[in-house]
């Protein structure tokens, strides 16, 4: 028999620990993650849903082997109570940051070879001088939804910026030709673009597509600059440009890299830029961002995260010169 009687404080009040992990289940999408999200047990996870749908009196958690998900009264119960933990952590924030000094864990989704090459790097004098700081870095170079993911920040290589997020530019970008001495001398260097089309060149999969590179030299104006867009091939391709780099140190061919992901090889003299004074267009994006979803207060620690990265990043990643 449900019991529709209202409930005192005392229980409310006991409740909310339970309701806070319903909306945990909501956004994670199993207990195996919610658990982990929490730092609790799954067994602990269960047992505090399985409690709040006793109380309720109605099934909340539609469970089968695979997934699981909410039922009508779950999800409007998470609709309705979700807002108000938002708040609630909001304010929290707000307040331990009264003292005027960051503190506590961002959550960091990168790509790994900018984050590997360019962001640890940068990190050291960022958490010396913010001790009270954890960064926490998840290397992935596949998109992840940061408010499902809970994600305080995302570094992206990107020219698009999502309506629902606010995005700081970190500094600008641009892809680079690239292949190691030795290659160069055995098979000669591409005096103009059309002789890609007869070397080696290391390039990311585009499906059943026939990979193509586009270059431009000339004026920005489109009227007055030159395009060229050649089909290539090679041994290798990967969706990874560390990958595509350790091709090019290798001697395996020419490979179109980031300009982040190109640097220091360029600067050590093992790689060698190609056709420099020629620009490769419509493939990399041109920006690098720090995204998170939008919200009326950015958190301090957060804040002096991406301050720190948008003056230690003002530069660029400036390339040796190269004129042959």
């Amino acid at each position: 028999m449900v019991n529709n009687t209202p409930m005192d404080r005392q229980r409310i009040h006991a409740l909310l620990g339970h309701l806070h992990w319903l909306v945990a289940l909501a956004q994670q999408g199993s207990y195996t993650a919610a658990a982990a999200r929490l730092g609790v047990s799954k067994a602990a996870m269960s047992q505090h849903i399985s409690e709040l749908e006793r109380i309720a009196g109605v099934a909340l958690v539609q469970r089968t082997t695979r997934s699981v998900r909410l039922t009508e009264a779950g999800q409007r119960l998470v609709d309705e109570t979700r807002p108000a933990f938002e708040t609630i952590a909001e304010s929290f924030e707000s307040v331990r940051e009264y003292g005027g000094t960051p503190r506590g864990l961002v959550r960091v989704s990168a790509p790994v070879a900018l984050a590997r090459q360019q962001l640890v790097p940068r990190l050291a004098r960022f958490l010396h001088d913010n001790p009270e700081v954890r960064v926490e870095l998840d290397l992935s170079d596949q998109l992840v939804s940061l408010a499902r993911e809970g994600f305080d920040l995302a570094i992206r290589h990107s020219d698009v910026v999502p309506d629902t997020h606010v995005a700081w530019t970190l500094c600008t970008t641009h892809p680079v030709l690239v292949a190691s001495p030795a290659y160069l001398a055995e098979h000669g260097e591409p005096a103009r673009p059309e002789d890609l089309a007869s070397h080696r060149c290391l390039h990311y999969p585009r499906g059943s597509e026939v990979p193509t590179w586009t270059l431009e030299r000339g004026s920005s104006r489109a009227a007055e600059a030159r395009r060229i867009t050649v089909p290539v091939r090679g041994p290798l391709a990967a969706t990874n440009s560390e990958a595509l780099r350790d091709g090019a140190l290798a001697h395996v061919g020419i490979a179109l890299l980031p300009d982040f992901s190109a640097q220091a090889a360029l600067n050590s003299g093992e790689l060698l830029r190609v056709l420099p004074r020629w620009n490769v267009v419509g493939t990399f994006a041109t920006q690098i961002r720090a995204i998170r979803p939008y919200s009326t207060r950015v958190p301090l620690a957060v804040a002096a995260l991406v301050q720190h990265l948008r003056t230690s990043l003002a530069d660029g990643f400036p390339l040796p010169e190269r004129t042959r």
